[in-house]
């Protein structure tokens, strides 16, 4: 037979330790932001060098304005 029922089996809201999932999210959150920024830059770093009459450093200016700019457009704020 299986046990009975009892109400304090019951999940509560808010009872269960949550920190190893917000230290995942905020991993993955991470990874995301910051993968997704250097593909950009990668991205428009190779388009910029390998189009007709392109070159290398008319390339690489560009690309790290772009990475500059994304970083601060991208990095968190003071944590409280």
């Amino acid at each position: 037979m299986a046990d009975p029922h009892h109400a304090s089996d019951d999940y509560v809201r808010g009872s269960q330790e949550i920190s190893e999932q917000n230290q995942t999210f905020t991993a993955f959150m991470g990874l995301t932001k910051w993968g997704s920024l250097s593909l950009a830059v990668l991205l428009l770093f190779l388009t910029l060098w390998f189009q007709p009459g392109g070159s290398f450093f008319g390339a690489a200016i560009p690309a790290f304005v772009l990475l500059v700019a994304g970083y601060f457009f991208l990095k968190s704020g003071k944590k409280h």
